[in-house]
């Protein structure tokens, strides 16, 4: 004789499915709800007897210093003025000081009737960097554009040709001459970087000799000496009656340094690759190369993005060490326009906006480099 059928309550179905399972299904507590500007005062800056006397300390200090930094740097500057006795006279800052030079800091000594031409190619310039940041843009069009970049900024900066002045790289300067640097020195330090750190890895013991010596060379003296070296010693090796300008000589000192220093980081991206991934790399078939670029290297950058981004924020303010080779960079040119006697007592106000431009350009790199950390990890998590 058949069993009826067992019929169960829509409360008794509800609890069984809410019964964990082999112990993979646990009950979770919600989410918990925003607090009040008052409970995460409470929570971070009141939490404990010591957090409390920082947070009290810090508040004292914002009191006693960011009025009066307001007051000089606002309130009672002077903004505009021919003749700097009238900032002498102030008790303010004399931003008149950036008014009337801020052309010779921002381009050195480039012409002073051609500086439309710099300022052009540093918009040009900007404006590639700021498509580059999109991921939307990372096609191959994007490289074109580039190139297309550089060599209008080169017209631009060079000229002789199409009606424009020649302008010799020794009278480039200022903000121009800062992002060159910077820019070449990181788009050509960087596959260097990788080569070196592939070959401090290497097996082959003549390769991984050449990639350590190179690296522990170079990270062993300061910028200044690889500078100076670079300025004396390229010519040597040239024939006679063949000269290198002064800015390539530059260029190539912070490429090699900059290259040593990112092999490192680059390298410690590639010990943290779990062995693992290269077993599975192995046992799919993969040749050296096809696994290094499809799997490993992939991985290494990303684990890689904090250290690798510190040593180009690095690289662009060490950029200023090229006064001793000669080149009129950003800060040096900052520093030059206080050579006029009657704006020498206002230098605060030149170095401040000289920094001011140094902070800019570095806040991005940091705030991008987080960008494509939180990218990755939510594609990693997608994955």
């Amino acid at each position: 004789m058949s069993q009826p059928p067992v019929t169960q309550t829509p409360d008794e179905i509800f609890a069984r499915e809410e019964e964990p399972v082999d112990g993979l299904h646990k009950e979770e507590a919600p989410p918990r709800a925003r607090g009040s500007v008052l409970g995460w005062m409470q929570a971070n800056l009141f939490s404990s007897i010591p957090n409390t006397l920082v947070t009290i300390a810090c508040a004292a200090l914002l009191v006693i210093t960011v009025p009066p930094l307001i007051q000089w740097a606002f309130v009672e500057a002077v903004w505009s003025a021919a003749d700097p006795a009238q900032c002498r006279a102030a008790e303010g800052a004399c931003w008149a000081l950036i008014e009337q030079k801020h052309r010779f800091i921002l381009f050195g000594l480039y012409p002073f009737d051609e500086h439309w031409r710099p300022l052009l190619a540093v918009a040009l310039f900007v404006i590639a960097i700021a498509v580059s940041c999109f991921p939307g843009f990372w096609r191959p069009w994007l490289a074109v554009l580039w190139v297309c970049t550089l060599g209008i900024c080169a017209l631009l900066m060079w000229g002789g040709i199409l009606g424009l002045t020649f302008v010799e790289t020794e009278r480039w300067g200022g903000l121009p001459l800062t992002l060159i640097l910077a820019a070449v020195g990181i788009v050509c330090a960087f596959p260097i970087s990788i080569v070196l750190a592939l070959g401090r890895r290497s097996e082959m013991p003549a390769v991984r000799a050449l990639s350590v010596g190179f690296i522990e060379l170079i990270r062993g003296v300061p910028l200044i000496s690889v500078l100076f070296m670079a300025s004396v010693m390229v010519p040597l090796f040239l024939p006679e009656g063949v000269t290198v300008n002064k800015l390539l000589r530059a260029l190539i000192g912070i490429v090699l340094f900059t290259a040593a220093y990112l092999a490192e980081a680059v390298r410690g991206g590639l010990q943290s690759i779990p062995r693992g991934q290269f077993e599975a790399a192995d046992a799919l078939g993969l040749s050296y190369w096809q696994k290094t670029v499809l799997i490993i290297l992939p991985q290494a950058l990303k684990i890689a993005i904090p250290p690798i981004v510190n040593q180009f924020i690095s690289m662009f303010k060490d950029t200023s060490l090229v006064i001793i080779i000669g080149l009129f960079d950003l800060l040096t040119t900052a520093k030059t326009a206080l050579t006029d006697p009657p704006w020498r007592p206002f230098y605060v106000e030149s170095y401040l906006f000289a920094g001011l431009i140094y902070w800019a350009f570095s806040f991005f790199m940091s705030r991008y480099s987080l960008f494509l950390e939180r990218r990755l990890e939510a594609g990693a998590k997608r994955a």
